[in-house]
């Protein structure tokens, strides 16, 4: 029998040591500082490193820019007081730039986690090309950034999260925007440093916009222990995403979590994707709306009248959304016997029409879920935190290559 050899790395040298404890000692602090105050004893017993080795760390992280001290904490016990230790609120950040069908939205977030600057403008981008819209996004991310400069923050890469099949820099395949093959990484960079000449080029990475906003609910969202979720999220059409003990399930493309374009029905309506009877065109804003009998040209303000009329026990909205709960129902029903997850969360759009899409979709699941493991008002069925949303998880993925090796994003000195 062959066996399968797993490449080897270069053998650790002292260099390479220390880089990785810089950032074990970072993100102890980080984690610390979520819960309460971190000191070097603490990070010392939380890392297993000396606390001579964690002293000299931390200066090392101080006089980079990334950790401030502040006045002496008490333990309780017996020896002198710590000081407090916290990830510094200036100097290395992420910036996230969300496109979707009708908004862009861009984030900058520190090395905390913390959303230090938002612009988000309403636009209806599909009858715009590709590069007109990716314009459009660097115009408000060269604002953001110069907001951001203003709180002393200096992102140090983009990540952009847009509603398609994403892989190597270009989106292969976005119906909803009518893009094919479109190098949006390589757009955007260039619209971006046009508008900002004398500064550095930020680098641009891309990702799959339901994927970056399942790593934000993993990250800020009120999950508690549950690592591995399905998250779902109501735009135009209908993103997924896989989240397996913690870790993000992408797939041996890139392209894992598309279960808006799940077919429903064969016979049913025709998709943008070029199949019929899809998830999304039974559960996507624009069937809802068309559902419900509302103008779906308004965006946004279609799905708060949406709600409204829901509210107000108007039977065709009610109707509209038993409908689509009992579509998401069934085709999460299948996604849940194939990985089994924790729980299912529902974002975007979803999230404010939980108390008419859950009992349709929880009776669907109660029903189909062949474990038996699943029953109405069980809560593995839920609304998305306010906190997961795509450009903050976009942003906070620069944040956390920071944090994995602060000495490539420390700044120069003398700049």
């Amino acid at each position: 029998m062959k066996s399968i050899l797993t490449p080897l790395g270069p053998k650790a040298d002292k260099d390479t040591v220390r880089r990785h404890n810089l950032s074990l000692v970072l993100r102890a602090v980080r984690d610390e500082g979520e819960s309460g105050e971190a000191t070097r004893a603490g990070v010392s017993a939380r890392v297993g490193l000396t606390r001579a080795a964690v002293s000299s760390l931390v200066e090392q992280l101080m006089e980079s820019g990334f950790l401030t001290e502040s006045g002496k904490t008490f333990s309780g016990q017996a020896g002198r007081p710590g000081t407090a230790l916290k990830v510094a609120r200036t100097g290395p950040a992420g910036l996230g730039v969300e496109i979707n069908i009708d908004y862009v939205s861009v984030c900058v977030v520190d090395l905390a986690g913390t959303g230090r600057v938002r612009q988000t403008e309403h636009l209806d981008n599909r009858g715009a090309s590709a590069g007109e819209v990716l314009a459009r996004a660097a115009r408000i991310a060269a604002r953001t950034l110069d907001s951001a400069r203003e709180q002393e923050l200096r992102p140090v890469g983009a990540t952009l999260a847009l509603p398609g099949l994403v892989s190597g820099g270009s989106v292969r395949q976005a119906p909803n925007l009518g893009w094919n093959e479109v190098p949006a990484e390589d757009l955007f960079a260039e619209a971006l440093t046009a508008l900002r000449p004398g500064n550095p080029v930020l680098p641009v990475a891309s990702e799959n916009e339901a994927n970056l906003a399942a790593l934000a609910e993993l990250w800020f969202g009120g999950l508690g222990d549950v690592r591995s979720f399905l998250y779902l999220t109501g735009e135009i059409g209908v993103g997924g995403a896989l989240v397996l003990g913690g870790e993000l399930l992408r797939g041996a493309h890139g392209f894992a979590g598309e279960i808006g374009h799940v077919v429903v029905d064969p016979d049913g309506p025709e998709c943008r994707c070029g199949s019929r009877g899809c998830l999304e065109q039974y559960a996507g804003q624009t069937a809802l709306l068309r559902a419900a009998g509302i103008d779906g040209s308004g965006g946004g303000a279609g799905v708060v009248e949406l709600e409204r009329r829901a509210r107000a026990g108007d039977g065709r909205a009610v109707a509209a959304l038993t409908e689509a709960g009992r579509m998401l129902g069934r085709v999460v029903s299948g996604a849940v016997n194939l990985v089994d997850p924790d729980a299912v969360v529902l974002g975007g759009i979803y999230r404010g029409l939980m108390p008419w899409l859950s009992p349709p979709a929880d009776e669907e699941l109660t029903g189909r879920v062949v474990s038996g493991l699943w029953s109405p008002g069980s809560g593995r069925l839920r609304a998305s935190s306010v906190a997961g949303d795509a450009a903050r998880g976009a942003a906070a993925l620069v944040v956390q290559d920071v944090l994995a090796d602060p000495v490539a994003y420390a700044e120069p000195q003398g700049v």
